[in-house]
């Protein structure tokens, strides 16, 4: 990846062996596998030892939970807040959980309509 990223800074004209540039290629590769380590989560794993029989049948809400994401067609980050709901019908996801599972697919290269349904697919 940093290869590709030294490549790019050399197709917008840049001289990637200027001090200030130097570094930046393995940085960048690294920043993007921050940003999209998503990929090596998997929600049913955050969950699954996170889910209590409990007496309780009304609705659970998760308010305000950030989220950062990139956008797959643009390759540059988006911000911004989910809230999820559910019913549990006898059986609660611990809380802590739901933004886990949320920051799980915001850190995949998105668009807000798929995060939005893989994150109520997989509560």
């Amino acid at each position: 990846m940093a290869a590709s990223i030294r490549n790019i800074l050399e197709d917008m004209g840049e001289d990637p062996n200027r001090e200030g540039l130097l570094k930046s290629p393995k940085r960048y590769a690294k920043a993007m596998l921050f940003f999209t380590k998503g990929y090596e989560q998997n929600a049913y794993d955050i969950g699954k030892d996170a889910i209590f029989n409990v007496n309780h049948t009304e609705s659970v809400l998760a308010r305000d939970i950030e989220v950062f994401s990139m956008c797959e067609h643009h390759l540059i980050p988006f911000v911004g807040k989910v809230h999820i709901a559910y019913i549990p019908n006898d059986r609660v996801l611990g809380l802590s959980k739901l933004a886990r599972i949320a920051d799980i697919y915001a850190r995949r290269l998105q668009v807000q309509e798929r995060l939005t349904k893989q994150i109520a697919q997989a509560i």
